[in-house]
Parts: structure tokens; sequence; C-alpha cells
């Protein structure tokens, strides 16, 4: 599934990849959704404005007690582009969306 040229693009993957590095970034769950923000993490003059490394688990993400969600961790940003790997159960139907500020990633709980 593609967004605007300028938003994002997720799509299940058979593994996630940091971006820059090309460095394996291992994801709990049956499935791997990779998600892509065109957008940077870092301002024009390459000071990071988020504090992660590639691979890490995402800062103040408690998956605990969601029945699909299995693991979430940054992937790195390179080029304009950040990415974030999401570990789900199975390959589950989603839907993706823009609301103001952010993108929303609506995974299903069943086919």
């Amino acid at each position: 599934m593609n967004g605007p040229a300028a938003g994002y693009d997720v799509h299940y993957v058979g593994n996630v990849y940091a971006d820059g590095s090309g460095q394996l970034v291992p994801l709990s769950g049956g499935a791997k959704l990779q998600i892509v923000l065109k957008a940077p993490s870092y301002d024009q003059s390459g000071r990071p404005t988020y504090s992660q490394t590639a691979g890490g688990s995402l800062p103040g993400v408690n998956l605990a007690g969601y029945r699909t969600f299995r693991d979430a961790r940054f992937a790195g940003s390179f080029e304009g582009q950040s990415t974030i790997g999401l570990g789900v159960r199975a390959r589950l139907p989603f839907r993706v969306f823009k609301l103001d500020d952010r993108v929303v990633l609506d995974v299903a709980h069943f086919w």
C-alpha cells in the first residue's frame, strides 16, 4: 500500500533492513511490516530529531496486551526517509491513513 509521494510506504516484507547500512533488523512475529516515512529523523544540520539507533526498540512503545503486534523497531533514517519495522503475529490485512501530522497504521486482528 502506497501513500502520497511525500508521505509513506507500508508493505509486508520478508525482512526489514536498516537504512544506510543494510543490516538486518531482527523482529519477532510471524510477519513483518516495513513502514517508510518520507521524512528524516534529523534536521537540516544533520542533528538527530529522534534519538534511537537502528535496530533498537521504539522508546515509549509498549506492545504488552496487544494480540496482533509482536515487536516494533527503528530501522534508521537515511537520505530523507525514516524506516520502522513492525512485527505482527501473521500477515493480516491493514490500512494506512494520515491524520493531521501523523500516519496511522490499522492492522486487523483476523482475516
